[in-house]
């Protein structure tokens, strides 16, 4: 059973507030108005009370962009703020679980760092996943070396729902990303670390849709 949602976006912003220059709210504003329309709210030091209250704030903002909001990890968060998904990791409650209690209105995504990963979030009823680090990234260290494009590629065809390439993700590396068969790049530093963020995430935005405009149909008339 998956999501009665769709997953319409090509770049997943993560937020991580460590890393931005910008004031928290002002700079993910910044990126909704450069044209990001899908948001996790990643911020796993939080007491659960700020990250309820933050996640409160998100909600109004993203849902003033026409934006989803995912929250990582915290149904209880989720549901309580009305988000548009969840995103979790391979150790939080399986897929399954969170469909018997959201009744599939709610996206879930999964993160996977090896095929066999991946191919068991699909199992379990993900909507999605993000798969990496794709590249070096700092964000990323915990979870081993870079997979690299080859192990991307390998990924996005075993699994039939989408794949976001994650880690390490510049604008000149979005073709090669995309052209692997990921649907979309989901990304971190690369926006929220800029000195412009609503500038960065045009530029990705239009890179991205770029790419995906040009990629081959997937049937053709004889």
């Amino acid at each position: 059973m998956f999501s009665t949602m769709k997953v319409d976006f090509s770049l997943y912003l993560i937020t991580d507030r460590s890393r931005m220059k910008a004031p928290f709210y002002e700079g993910i504003e910044d990126a909704l108005k450069g044209g990001v329309k899908a948001l996790q709210l990643r911020e796993k030091d939080l007491p659960v009370r700020q990250l309820y209250e933050m996640a409160c704030k998100l909600r109004e903002i993203t849902s003033r962009y026409g934006a989803r909001l995912f929250v990582n990890d915290r149904l209880d968060v989720a549901l309580s703020v009305e988000a548009d998904g969840l995103h979790l990791a391979g150790t939080s409650i399986p897929p399954r679980a969170v469909r018997k209690i959201t009744g599939g209105k709610m996206l879930i995504g999964v993160s996977a760092h090896t095929l066999e990963q991946a191919i068991e979030a699909e199992r379990e009823g993900a909507d999605f996943i993000t798969f990496g680090p794709v590249y070096e990234t700092p964000s990323k260290k915990k979870y081993g070396p870079p997979v690299g494009i080859g192990k991307l590629k390998e990924v996005a065809e075993k699994v039939s729902i989408p794949v976001f390439g994650l880690g390490g993700i510049k604008i000149e590396r979005v073709s090669d990303v995309l052209k692997s068969g990921a649907r979309g790049v989901a990304l971190i530093s690369a926006i929220l670390s800029s000195d412009n963020i609503e500038r960065e995430s045009a530029r990705f935005i239009t890179s991205v849709e770029g790419v995906l405009r040009k990629a081959p149909s997937s049937c053709s008339l004889p």
